[in-house]
């Protein structure tokens, strides 16, 4: 599978086209910050995430198989192969990246990628767009930009995501101190799907222990960055633009931790809470950075 390198100072970069623009890697100094999991193959096959996945056009989970938005009525079809469904048996992250063909140009520093979500993909998400991905490795950091443009008479509504899998080389989980400068923490049913309330965080800094996360939060108007700093390096994820909410996943005995920009909470396409809709014609961009320190 092709695969797209970039490298800029003592960080390195790279991304499958073929597997729906997945980040496959980010080394720093040798050292890889991204967790594998179950890898590039996996994840081309079955739609298993690693690395940093695009979850598009939703993100995370919804509450059920079938949603309306914007006089459009769509029952999700669980059966088909590019609907990816959870063990609480609900679709997550939206669909499988096999089909969306991605084009490539390569730049100095990065590269820029577009895609037409159109096809049978439509019959998962009836609004025709244009998608382009520009990717930007410099100095200390990646940054992606993510640019979304209706290309019908039919306004597109907007809950993607990224879940970056990050990994801190040289330390156990159990030693990694995390920083969620946040206030709302949303609050989720059995199935864990926000309810519409919301409470202070229980857990915002300190040491990750065995503690599991799998929470959803508000992003403040100016959030500032979600940390992870062991062995002396701090890896971060900046929310630039577009970015509302955010996921903070960690599985108890996992290494690896999860800071994961949102355009919209999880189940937006369903409870249309904080749900927005690009207007014909008009481009909705969203960016993040994910920096590294040390």
């Amino acid at each position: 599978m092709r695969l797209v390198r970039l490298r800029s100072g003592e960080l390195e970069a790279a991304f499958a086209p073929e597997a729906g623009m997945v980040g496959c890697s980010l080394t720093h100094r040798g050292d890889e910050l991204l967790g594998q999991r179950k890898g590039l193959e996996e994840y081309a096959r079955s739609g298993s995430t690693f690395g940093i996945p695009f979850l598009h056009p939703w993100a995370n989970r919804l509450g059920g198989f079938g949603y309306a938005v914007g006089g459009q009525e769509v029952a999700l079809d669980r059966d088909s192969p590019l609907l990816r469904v959870e063990e609480h048996g609900l679709p997550i992250h939206g669909l499988r990246p096999s089909g969306l063909a991605w084009e490539v140009v390569e730049r100095a520093g990065g590269l820029r990628a577009t895609a037409e979500f159109d096809g049978e993909r439509l019959e998962a998400f009836p609004f025709p767009h244009r998608l382009a991905l520009e990717v930007t490795l410099a100095g200390d950091g990646l940054t992606l930009e993510t640019t979304l443009t209706p290309t019908s008479a039919t306004p597109v509504p907007i809950s993607f995501g990224y879940h970056p899998y990050l990994v801190v080389p040289g330390a156990p989980r159990a030693e990694w101190e995390v920083d969620l400068p946040v206030e709302r923490h949303l609050l989720l049913d059995d199935n864990l799907v926000p309810t519409g309330a919301a409470e202070t965080p229980a857990f915002r800094h300190g040491v990750l222990g065995d503690r599991s996360l799998d929470d959803g939060y508000e992003l403040p108007e100016r959030p500032r960055p979600f940390t992870v700093t062991a062995a002396g390096r701090t890896l971060g994820v900046e929310f630039l633009e577009g970015y509302t909410h955010a996921q903070a996943f960690a599985p108890e005995g996992h290494e690896l931790i999860c800071f994961e920009p949102m355009t919209a909470p999880s189940n937006a396409l369903i409870s249309h809470d904080g749900l927005r809709l690009a207007p014909p014609g008009e481009p909705f961009t969203a960016a993040f950075r994910i920096f590294v320190d040390g």
